[in-house]
């Protein structure tokens, strides 16, 4: 099963908001669709945050990933963070996950990105399972956020 992975426009807003209205309620994460919707603009329309990229098999849309940007020592420079990944529930389970994280990956390599970070629910098991796959270590350290 290919996977076709291109990246959104502003046009696809409407649609990136119905994939991450899913995906927030799948997480049990709040959603505010205005909050969403600027977010998506500013990341579309400025490639120095990061990208935004819409997945799709045989012409059907099927889900997203969103991929930024930023910069650490420790990593060694430019950075970049899965922020989000989501494909149909109809559409898990078939490898499309680990290919949208290769396409991340290669992206990453041709950005001249060296570390690739995401995280993932504790309770979410099968996903770490892929992850860990994929390359992806954990270091025993909690994500720690404060709202500014």
């Amino acid at each position: 099963m290919s996977l076709k992975i291109t990246p959104a426009e502003a046009t696809d807003i409407d649609l990136l908001v119905v994939f991450m209205r899913d995906f927030y309620e799948h997480e049990a994460l709040q959603f505010d669709e205005e909050v969403a919707r600027r977010a998506l603009q500013q990341l579309i329309g400025n490639q120095f945050f990061g990208h935004v990229f819409l997945m799709e098999i045989a012409g059907e849309k099927i889900g997203y990933t969103v991929l930024t940007f930023g910069f650490s020592l420790e990593f060694h420079g430019r950075d970049a963070f899965v922020d989000e990944l989501h494909i149909c529930e109809s559409h898990r389970g078939r490898g499309l996950g680990k290919q949208a994280l290769e396409f991340l990956a290669d992206v990453c390599r041709t950005e001249g990105i060296a570390a690739l970070h995401l995280e993932v629910e504790r309770v979410n098991t099968i996903a770490q399972k892929v992850y860990r796959q994929q390359g992806f270590k954990d270091h025993d350290r909690y994500l720690l956020t404060k709202w500014v």
